[in-house]
C-alpha cells in the first residue's frame, strides 16, 4: 500500500488557491481512477484507489496547512507504513510556476506543512513532490499562497497538476528513483 498526501487548506474559501495545489493533484488522480472507498478519519479526507493493482490512499489533511503532521503521523502509524511508501505533494514559492521537483527527503524549506509532518514523524526521510507556484516579489507571501491563479497562469498550473499526477503514477508503479530520473 502507498499513501499520497496532498497538502492544502480545507474549506471553499481556499479551493483553487496556490497553497492547495497538493489537493488539486489528488483530485486529478481521483478523476483518473475510480475511488473505491472514501472515509474521514485521522483529521483527513481519505480516498482509496488502485494504480497498477497497488492500493493507494489519497489523503487530504483537514487540519489546515500548518498542522498537517497531525493528520499524517497517525495514519502512517495506524497502517504501520514504511516511510518509503509515503509521498507528500505541496506548493513551493521558490520554484517557478509549473516546475516539479521530486526529492527523497530533506528539510522543510520553510514550508510549514512539511515542517509539521517532519516534527510529528520525527524524521524528514519521506519523499515529496514540490510544485512551483512562483512568487510575485511585490506581494506578501501569505496573500500570494492564499490567492488564486490568475487567468494567464491557469493553463500552466493545470499542466503542472497533470504532470505531478503522472509522476505519482510512475512512483507507485516504478519507484522513487525512476520517477526522479524521469521528472526532475
Amino acid at each position: 500500500m502507498k499513501i499520497i498526501v496532498g497538502l492544502g487548506n480545507p474549506g471553499p474559501e481556499y479551493k483553487n488557491t496556490r497553497h492547495n495545489i497538493g489537493y488539486m493533484v489528488l483530485e486529478e488522480l481521483a478523476a483518473r481512477y475510480p475511488v473505491e472507498k472514501q472515509d474521514a478519519k485521522f483529521d483527513a479526507l481519505i480516498g482509496q484507489i488502485r494504480i497498477g493493482g497497488e492500493k493507494v490512499l489519497l489523503v487530504k489533511p483537514l487540519t489546515y496547512m500548518n498542522l498537517s503532521g497531525r493528520a499524517v503521523q497517525p495514519l502512517v502509524h495506524w497502517h504501520k507504513l514504511d516511510l518509503q511508501d509515503l509521498i507528500v505533494v505541496y506548493d513551493d514559492m521558490d520554484l517557478p510556476l509549473g516546475r516539479l521537483r521530486i526529492r527523497a527527503g530533506g528539510g522543510s524549506g520553510g514550508h510549514k506543512g512539511i515542517k509539521s509532518i517532519i516534527e510529528r514523524l520525527g524524521t524528514s526521510d519521506f519523499a515529496r513532490i514540490r510544485l512551483g507556484i512562483g512568487w510575485a516579489v511585490d506581494r506578501d507571501a501569505v496573500d500570494w499562497v492564499l490567492g488564486r491563479f490568475g487567468t494567464e497562469e491557469e493553463d500552466e498550473a493545470r499542466h503542472a497538476v497533470e504532470r505531478a499526477a503522472d509522476a505519482l503514477e510512475k512512483w507507485v508503479t516504478a519507484g522513487l528513483e525512476s520517477t526522479m530520473n524521469t521528472y526532475n
